[in-house]
């Protein structure tokens, strides 16, 4: 069966797609009204936001077995992960027709040995508690590697308190649901999103937000420590390639999200965070948005597979220096124009201004469109010096762009 989806197949059939997605963004433009950027601040506050049910905590202890560390989230959430992964083989099998899935449930749970220690006995206890294939559950946690598309931000106040936040974009292109006017994936997603407290000795080592049944990082904070987020980077030299190569056992490069997560079991200061998130080879290309304690830890750390490509730092001698943003396009690259949530995110800090540096105003600041749109899942506000995390579950009302 492999031979039908070797290396050139798969990259055959993501030439073919990216061509189509080409021709769709020739056609587009930039989101007119009543779907144009609006930055908020100023004019209303959306914090803290009403909400239903509040993003559950667990724990996740380090000193437990691996085999049982994950058996309460994968306990709760077995049947929302399940269907979750049956939406996402929906789309893939139409993108590349059903015998994909059929060779990934037969096939590719072997591949779970290729991840190191403790991650593939983590995954494959997932499966044994949920009853979810583990071929299914493997290709769910690498998904995460070429398919987010977010908006971080490092800001420091005026009394040099550092701020970090995210919005977790994902979904693009994956099954949009005309009866709900939403990405049938993302849709999904605001149903399995957790926060974690690591323990390790009976003490928190450091927290996170999380899709359960995902064993990476996207982002976290080590208390008096580090914060760091990851965004999506889209280049030639990319996640499919970094993947395929893994896959056919011609790679030994971390997943970006499993690096993360080393990040924040290994080290404990934002020095050795960027040193690290610097030197070892990943998988795929990434931003890491890292932000430490004190004044002027802030940076952006634009990563290939293989080396730094380049960084951009907070710069309190600049007058707009005192915070970064990144979307998803290098930062000395203009980004596509009709995915260009930098100019409003960047406009929308400036009126928000340095004064007003706090959790209330930056999650303003991403709760304004287009960089709150019908991909965003979820905004993370991050404090490291009281090791403060808060989840907040986000869909962009109507009308609504959709990227």
């Amino acid at each position: 069966m492999w031979k039908h989806f070797s290396a050139k197949y798969i990259t055959k059939k993501m030439k073919i797609i990216l061509l189509i997605l080409s021709v769709i963004v020739a056609l587009v433009v930039a989101p007119p009204p009543p779907f144009s950027d609006h930055c908020i601040v100023g004019e209303q506050n959306l914090y803290p936001p009403v909400v239903a049910v509040p993003v559950p905590w667990y724990t996740v202890n380090l000193d437990d077995p691996p085999e049982t560390r994950w058996n309460k989230v994968s306990q709760d959430y077995g049947p929302k992960i399940e269907i979750l992964i049956n939406v996402l083989k929906e789309v893939i099998g139409g993108l590349f027709g059903p015998g994909l899935i059929e060779w990934v449930d037969a096939n590719m749970g072997a591949w779970d040995k290729k991840l190191p220690e403790p991650y593939a006995t983590e995954i494959a206890s997932i499966s044994n508690v949920t009853g979810i294939n583990l071929g299914e559950l493997v290709l769910y946690n690498i998904f995460y590697e070429v398919f987010t598309v977010c908006t971080s931000i490092v800001a420091q106040d005026d009394n040099n308190k550092l701020y970090h936040a995210r919005n977790l974009d994902f979904g693009l292109f994956l099954g949009w649901d005309v009866n709900t006017n939403d990405w049938g994936v993302t849709e999904k997603l605001r149903d399995i999103i957790i926060n974690i407290n690591w323990t390790r000795g009976g003490q928190t080592v450091y927290k996170s937000v999380n899709f359960a049944g995902y064993i990476g990082i996207y982002n976290g904070v080590k208390k008096n420590g580090f914060t760091i987020t990851a965004n999506e980077r889209f280049n030639i030299n990319g996640g499919y390639l970094g993947i395929i190569q893994w896959l056919m056992g011609n790679s030994t490069a971390s997943l970006m999200s499993l690096l993360v997560r080393e990040t924040f079991e290994q080290v404990d200061t934002y020095e050795d965070a960027v040193t690290k998130l610097s030197i070892t080879p990943i998988m795929a290309p990434v931003y890491y948005i890292i932000g430490g304690k004190n004044s002027g830890e802030g940076q952006i750390l634009v990563r290939g597979r293989g080396g730094v490509d380049g960084a951009v730092y907070l710069n309190l001698t600049d007058p707009n220096g005192w915070y970064v943003l990144e979307t998803n396009y290098d930062p000395w690259k203009k980004p596509l124009y009709l995915d260009d949530r930098r100019t409003p995110g960047n406009i929308c800090m400036q009126r928000l201004t340095r004064d007003n540096v706090g959790f209330s105003g930056i999650f303003n600041v991403l709760s304004s469109p287009t960089n709150l749109n019908k991909l965003t899942a979820y905004t993370v506000l991050m404090q490291v010096d009281d090791g403060s995390l808060e989840t907040w579950i986000q869909k962009c009302p109507d009308p609504c762009w959709a990227w």
